[in-house]
Order: structure tokens, then C-alpha cells, then sequence
């Protein structure tokens, strides 16, 4: 353990680590966060060990920090094999051909919003819902003429709604856990922000539609991906059926991983005998992507081929290097305690419940940004400002409900996030190309502070509710004092 790092130490970190990410992304024609990430741990490690800290304390938090992604990790690639199969198996291409019958340009933005809502709703998994609709709404985008970036934008505002609401959502049962509420609360507490938020978003993506009209050349455009992908494809209603598994399956609470798996092996079995691939090829398509057979250009950008396929185990390599290069940043930060360090200053200027509510999200973007964890953004500003929240007599639900606002919601936005790259990765669009259009993602941290400042909603407790916080915050100290004297 080395000595307490100086704060003008733990900024320069910091300064070096997102100017550095950001000269990457929009100064360089390289793009990527990978090399920037690297640079900035190996930077803060440096300053670290000239405090004294040893490298065995670094190198163990970044294997933490890492360790806490591998779960996420492990179903991207998942996904991405899903990803695969279903293209080839002709279940993806079904879910466009059968959109372009009923979606036109004008509503589409519109009915993608509220279709990936309801569905990450229903199962509360944002990276299912755009790796599954969301892949099959950026083929009918390009279908219709509209522009993929918007499409993304109304996907991912769309699954995080779901994933910020949904009682089956790891996140929205993790938020009231680390501020001492309870889901149901924090549901209920959370209409009241997210209301509002979710009005502006779909009248934004109507607004945005209604630039979009049914022109010749966008109907020309779907003919031709419809023609295409029934030159190349079996298509039949049937082939809906492993969505509809796959949905309930995490309904009836499956675990994720697995179920997935087995969405999968249904696409395996459609791939042989609905669409009569060799099994020589199954291998290969899931590994590597599928890699469609039409090369008629839709647009500048697009040619059959990019809608219908890609995907693959391969295809999510480029996401699981950016968040073990994001985690290893991250678990320095963490385990030399500057982390903590940069929270312990931001809490010396949260006065009054306005400027408490603003240090919340703006800690839990800040916490996004640095350590690249929707989750680590939850965990650290709960623990930290849990007890703010108690002594000011704030039901823990309003913190609750700021985690939520702001951790949730804000990570898809920025491009070296696990959340924004698996967006990517699915998507096929850059995060800062379709970060403008998740309306809801940003709008709902502002509503949050607007209700901070004003009050509104800001729940207090009553006195027994505050005696009760308080006794049960003494027994935790007095058996945290024990533990230390026991060890």
C-alpha cells in the first residue's frame, strides 16, 4: 500500500487519460480507444508507483476491474454468435422483409422507439433487445431510406428505457440495493422522472420521421433489399418462432447466457434445415460472421450485403479488447484509492438538495467516463453518497432514482463505455454518430436535476423513518468495529 496520492496527481491522471481518448476519437483517422486506454493506465500506474504503490496492488485491481466484465464479455460474444446464425438461418432477414411490409419512412423511428421499449420492457435486457430488433430496425433504416445513425438512436433510447424500468433489469435491482430502497419504490419513483423524458423523446423521433417521406427512391430501395433477401433467403412467419422463445425465455427469468445459447442452437437448426446450409459451414459462420451473397448497392454506403450479413463470435473481439483495455484503466484507479479520492471532493459541494442531485449524476457520468462500468457508476456515487442522502432525511429513493438517471442512461453516450461499444458493435454505427439521437438518454439526467432543484418529488423521511436509518447505521458501525477488532 503506498501513500495517499496528491489531487493535483489524481487530475493530471485523469486530463491525460480523456485527452487522450478524445484526441484518439475525433482528432485521428485511428478512431478507437484501445491504445488511449492502454496509455492512460500505464500512465497512472506510473504515477502511482511513485507514491510507493507496489505493482502487485495495481495489477490485482485490474484484474478485479476486468473480472467485473467478464460476464458482460462473455454474452457479447454469445450475441455475437446469435448474431451470426440468425442472419444465416434467415430469421434476421425475415424480421426485415416483414418490417418493410408495414413500416414506412415517416413511422418508423417512431415504431422502432416504442417496439424496442416494450421489448426491453418485458425482459429488461437492453444488449438483447438491440443485438436481436435493434440489428433487424438498422436493416429496415436502410431499407427505407432513413438514416441509420437516427434508427440507432431511437433503438438504444429505446432498450435503455427498458433496461432503466424493467423489474427484471440487473440495473434497476442494483440501484436500490446500493441506496438502501426497494425496487418497487424505486419503479414508482422513477415514472416521475422518466415520464416527461420519454414525451420529448418520441415526439422527437416523430418530428425527425416527418423528414422522412415515402419517396420513389426509398421504395425502390426496399423492393430491392425485399427482392434480394428472397433471392437468398427462405422467409416464412415461421422463422419468428426463436424470437419469441428467446423473449420468453428471459421472461420466465432464464438466465441470459444460456438463454441465449439456446436462441443459437434454434438458428443452427434453421440454418440446416430451413436454409439447407452445409454443416462444413456452421463453424465458420458463427465464428467469422455470415457473409451474404448479394452485393446490389442500397445506397453510397450500403450494399445488400452489410444488411443481411456480418455478425459473428469474431465480430465482438473488437468490444470485449475495448472494455479489458477500459477495466485495466479503471482497476488502477480503484485500487489506489483515487477514485474514491476524486468522490471524496465532489461531496464537499453538494449544499442543499439541488446542488446534491447535480453532484449525483454528474459524479455517475464522471464515473462512466473514467472507469468505462455502467455498473462501477451505480456502485461507487450509492456507497458514497448513501449516507448524504440519510443525514438530509432524502428517502433512498431519490438516490435511487439519480443512479438511474444518470449511470444508466448516460453510458450507451460515450464511445470507450462497455455499454456504448457493445451499442456499436451491434449497431454497426458509431456511438458519437447516433448519440444525438437517443433523446432520452440525455433529457432524463436533465429532468433529474430540473426536479433536484425545484423538489419536486424529492421525498423526505419522517422522523421514525430517520430514527430508523439512523439505529440501523449505528449497528452496521458497531459490527464493523467488531469485525476490525476481531481481525
Amino acid at each position: 500500500m503506498g501513500r495517499r496520492i496528491p489531487m493535483w496527481q489524481v487530475l493530471l491522471c485523469v486530463i491525460f487519460a480523456l485527452g487522450m481518448v478524445c484526441y484518439s476519437v475525433f482528432l485521428t483517422d485511428y478512431g478507437d480507444a484501445h491504445m488511449p486506454m492502454i496509455l492512460a493506465a500505464a500512465f497512472t500506474s506510473a504515477i502511482a508507483a511513485l507514491n510507493g504503490w507496489k505493482w502487485s496492488v495495481m495489477e490485482k485491481g485490474m484484474l478485479a476491474g476486468i473480472n467485473r466484465a467478464m460476464q458482460a464479455n462473455l454474452i457479447l460474444l454469445t450475441v455475437g454468435t446469435l448474431v451470426s446464425t440468425w442472419k444465416a438461418a434467415g430469421i434476421i432477414p425475415s424480421m426485415i422483409y416483414y418490417g418493410l411490409e408495414i413500416l414506412s419512412p415517416s413511422i418508423f423511428l417512431v415504431t422502432a422507439a416504442l417496439l424496442c421499449s416494450i421489448v426491453s420492457l418485458a425482459i429488461g435486457s437492453s444488449y438483447t433487445v438491440a443485438g436481436t430488433i435493434g440489428v433487424a430496425m438498422i436493416g429496415i433504416a436502410i431499407g427505407l431510406g432513413v438514416n441509420p445513425a437516427m434508427a440507432a438512436g431511437a433503438v438504444v433510447s429505446g432498450a435503455y428505457f427498458g433496461d432503466k424500468m424493467s423489474p427484471m433489469s440487473d440495473t434497476t435491482n442494483l440501484a436500490p440495493a446500493v441506496s438502501g430502497s426497494n425496487i418497487f419504490d424505486h419503479i414508482r419513483h422513477m415514472v416521475w422522472t422518466v415520464t416527461p423524458s420519454y414525451i420529448i423523446f418520441i415526439v422527437a423521433m416523430f418530428i425527425l420521421g416527418m423528414g422522412h417521406d415515402s419517396g420513389s427512391a426509398e421504395m425502390e430501395m426496399a423492393d430491392i433489399l425485399q427482392t434480394e433477401i428472397q433471392k437468398e433467403f427462405v422467409i416464412s412467419p415461421l422463422l419468428m418462432l426463436p424470437v419469441l422463445f428467446l423473449l420468453l425465455a428471459i421472461i420466465v427469468k432464464i438466465p441470459a447466457l444460456p438463454a441465449i445459447f439456446c436462441g443459437v442452437l434454434m438458428g443452427m437448426f434453421c440454418m440446416g434445415v430451413v436454409q439447407g446450409i452445409n454443416f462444413n459451414d456452421f463453424f465458420s459462420i458463427m465464428h467469422y460472421g455470415y457473409e451474404a451473397q448479394s452485393t446490389v448497392p442500397l445506397s453510397n454506403d450500403y450494399t445488400v450485403a452489410d444488411v443481411v450479413g456480418g455478425g459473428g463470435f469474431d465480430g465482438m473481439l473488437w468490444t470485449v479488447s475495448i472494455v479489458l483495455c477500459s477495466m485495466s484503466f479503471a482497476g488502477v484507479l480503484e485500487a489506489t484509492g483515487m477514485l474514491g479520492q476524486l468522490t471524496e471532493a465532489i461531496v464537499r459541494f453538494a449544499k442543499g438538495t439541488g446542488r446534491l442531485v447535480l453532484c449525483v449524476i454528474l459524479t455517475c457520468i464522471g464515473v462512466n467516463l473514467l472507469t468505462a462500468d455502467q455498473y462501477l457508476a451505480i456502485i461507487l456515487p450509492g456507497r458514497m453518497y448513501k449516507n448524504v442522502f440519510e443525514d438530509r432525511k432524502l428517502k433512498p429513493k431519490n438516490l435511487s432514482r439519480c443512479l438511474e438517471d444518470s449511470a444508466t442512461l448516460t453510458s450507451p453516450l460515450i464511445p470507450w463505455n462497455v455499454c456504448g461499444t457493445t451499442m456499436t458493435g451491434f449497431l454497426g454505427v458509431k456511438t458519437i454518430e447516433y448519440a444525438p439521437y437517443a433523446v432520452l438518454n440525455y433529457v432524463n439526467p436533465i429532468v433529474s436535476i430540473i426536479y433536484g432543484f425545484t423538489g419536486f418529488t424529492m421525498e423526505k423521511m419522517t422522523d421514525e423513518e430517520y430514527e430508523k436509518v439512523m439505529e440501523e447505521r449505528r449497528r452496521e458501525e458497531e459490527e464493523r468495529m467488531k469485525d476490525l477488532e476481531e481481525a
